[in-house]
């Protein structure tokens, strides 16, 4: 078994990297751009204009339909790939000496890691050709639980999970935590990045959150169908009073946490 001191010099030594590093960032620009693409997908649903996912599963799709669809798609695999393993060399390569928050540190990084991954297959079954929903995927995981015995509680509890990481996107955004992980430059290009920060996580926040809420509503109503992934959640909205606003906001807000993934790419500290 790897001991402590030997996974922190592994972790050290990639982060090391030049090459990595530079494949990190590119992972950062990826995000941008997916974002970006599920903001307009979502704007355009509020406004009427369009039957695409507004998810992963849509921008990738859109992606693949153009020109150099399948070469770009390997390019978010690799680079979501590379952003994956920086965010594991992160958690080990905290020296914190409180026990509780190092083990903190490791989970909320290790948890990123495990969506960018996440993310990363949905683009490598695109690049191979194929076709992924987020609703389908939550639809089913909800219908599985269901059928065995406590899924219910089980459907619940990840309900809670997923607002409960839309409520810290949304706390992390108001009191721009994000800072901290930037070296931004001076004068109004750091205002602007600032801007774009707060409300890209707050928009993002409340898209999870939402879709949080959906598993639990698919809990209770025993109805596998409300779990509609990130799509159903950005859909939903539309049922509220105002809700093609509240839509076109979110979505607004959404391209914009895709224009300070560009801002990450280039002033993340790494």
């Amino acid at each position: 078994m790897m001991s402590t001191s030997s996974t922190k010099a592994t972790a050290q030594k990639a982060q090391d990297s030049t090459a990595f590093r530079v494949l990190a960032r590119a992972g950062y620009v990826v995000l941008g751009i997916l974002h970006i693409l599920i903001g307009v997908i979502s704007i355009s649903i509020a406004t009427g204009g369009s039957s695409d996912s507004a998810d992963q599963g849509g921008a990738m799709a859109q992606i693949q339909q153009t020109p150099a669809g399948v070469v770009l798609l390997w390019i978010i695999v690799v680079g979501l790939a590379a952003l994956a393993v920086w965010q594991i060399a992160e958690a080990f390569l905290e020296r914190d000496p409180d026990a509780k928050k190092k083990w903190a540190h490791r989970v909320k990084f290790i948890g990123t890691a495990v969506a960018y991954i996440a993310i990363a297959g949905t683009a490598l079954v695109y690049a191979l050709g194929g076709r992924s929903e987020s609703a389908d995927s939550s639809q089913s995981l909800s219908a599985q639980l269901l059928a065995v015995p406590a899924g219910v509680a089980l459907l619940v509890l990840i309900g809670l999970v997923v607002v409960a990481i839309g409520v810290a996107f949304i706390v992390r955004g108001a009191q721009r935590a994000f800072k901290k992980h930037l070296a931004l430059p001076g004068g109004t290009a750091a205002k602007g990045i600032v801007a774009f920060g707060i409300a890209g996580y707050i928009a993002k926040g409340i898209a999870v959150g939402v879709a949080g809420i959906l598993f639990i509503v698919a809990a209770f109503t025993h109805d596998p169908e409300a779990a509609g992934g990130l799509d159903g959640a950005l859909r939903s909205l539309t049922t509220l009073p105002f809700g093609a606003v509240i839509l076109w906001v979110v979505g607004a807000g959404l391209a914009l946490y895709g224009l300070f993934c560009f801002a990450r790419a280039r002033y993340a500290t790494m």
